[in-house]
């Protein structure tokens, strides 16, 4: 049978999960992966629910869960390598030719997954999640200088990124996105 605590847990973690698959999605750029991220952050976070020391926090204990998880996942296709199924690959929407109507977002995907994790991380936690720059540097153990430098550096590498396809105009952006 169940406890109080245990119910005030799941609920908890339930009231997590948008916020948590906006940070993975953000994260990794891509949302299949994302949604396995936070599928496996939410399994290790119920088995090892002991370890939460502050249960007001939960949102950045699930997203440092999460996060290492993603970092698990690079070194793990750093040396396997990405699989790919034949059957995907035959309808798959980056072989063919992209539609012009999400060419933007797909820009700034494309944009943001060239940034560095760290990058990607603080531009997630400041831009999407909206934690102030004090709430993220606890949440990364860095200090508050840190985040500061790490979002502006960000910021510029990613309008940097962005302003490049602008510019290239469409000959270039369509030879990217291929």
């Amino acid at each position: 049978m169940s406890t109080p605590v245990a119910h005030g847990f799941a609920a908890s973690l339930i009231a997590q999960l948008p916020a948590l698959r906006r940070y993975a999605t953000g994260l990794c750029g891509d949302r299949a992966l994302a949604d396995d991220l936070v599928q496996d952050g939410i399994e290790r976070a119920l088995t090892r629910s002991a370890t939460l020391q502050q249960p007001d926090r939960i949102g950045a204990w699930l997203r440092s869960i999460v996060h290492n998880l993603y970092l698990d996942e690079l070194r793990r296709r750093k040396v396997r390598g990405i699989p790919v199924d034949v059957e995907d690959m035959a309808n798959g929407l980056a072989l063919s030719t992209a539609a012009n109507d999400g060419a933007p977002v797909a820009d700034v995907q494309r944009a943001m997954s060239a940034l560095s994790v760290e990058h990607r991380q603080v531009l997630v936690l400041a831009g999407v999640e909206e934690l102030s720059y004090r709430e993220i540097s606890e949440e990364l153990g860095v200090p508050l200088g840190t985040v500061m430098s790490r979002l502006a550096r960000a910021r510029a590498a990613l309008r940097e990124r962005l302003q490049a396809v602008a510019y290239a105009g469409p000959a270039a952006a369509l030879e990217q996105r291929a």
